[in-house]
Formats: structure tokens, C-alpha cells, sequence
């Protein structure tokens, strides 16, 4: 862990930044749950928080898929147009806490950085 800072983490996954990237992805999130890894721009983590809370509020599952774990009946965009991610609901409330969560931890870092400059 002496190669990362890490942001966030829950049961499902974590977030962190590499103290030593290429110049151009020094600033991105390295997101990792399952077995994906994502590197992400603050932007991008937005966008899929937003992609996130959509699946969430337009699922209609039926009574079998809310509350059956195997059932990956939710579809996630991800930031990239060519990922989505199979998802039940219990990973989809996961995933949206790690995102939401990191996305909270860096502001709250801004904003401490900023007060105390």
C-alpha cells in the first residue's frame, strides 16, 4: 500500500490514487470491485454515479430478482460507452456507496485543503 493513497473503501471494493502514474493519469481514481479495475477522472466518476442513481431509480425488478442475489438483472454504464457492468441490487447499493463515497472523500479533502492553505 506505500504505492497508493487510498480514498475509500466498503465491502465491495475500494479507491485510491497511484503516488507514482504517467503525468496525464496522476490526478485519476483507480475504482477496483470483483474483478475490474477502473481508472477514472473526477468527471468520469461523476458521470458514473449518475449512470448508477439511474439504473437505480428506472430498475423494475420483480419480486424474484430484488431478492435473489444470482440474478444480475441490472445493466450499469459505465463511463465508457463500451462497458456495462450485470449487476443485482444488493452490488448496485454497493457499487453507489464506493462511488458516491470517493466522490465525497475528495471533496471534503478540496475543501480542507483549501481552509487551511
Amino acid at each position: 500500500m506505500n504505492d497508493v493513497n487510498p480514498i475509500y473503501h466498503n465491502q465491495f471494493g475500494v479507491a485510491f490514487q497511484w503516488k507514482r502514474n504517467t503525468v496525464k493519469d496522476i490526478k485519476k481514481i483507480q475504482l477496483v470491485f470483483r474483478d475490474t479495475g477502473l481508472l477514472l477522472s473526477k468527471e468520469e466518476l461523476k458521470q458514473f454515479s449518475k449512470n448508477i442513481k439511474c439504473t437505480k431509480d428506472t430498475s423494475g425488478l420483480c419480486a424474484d430478482c430484488a431478492e435473489n442475489e444470482s440474478c444480475k438483472a441490472l445493466l450499469i454504464d459505465a463511463p465508457s460507452p463500451q462497458i456495462s457492468f450485470a449487476m443485482n441490487m444488493k452490488e448496485l447499493e454497493a457499487i453507489q456507496d464506493l462511488v458516491d463515497g470517493t466522490l465525497f472523500q475528495l471533496s471534503l479533502d478540496n475543501y480542507l485543503k483549501d481552509v487551511f492553505k
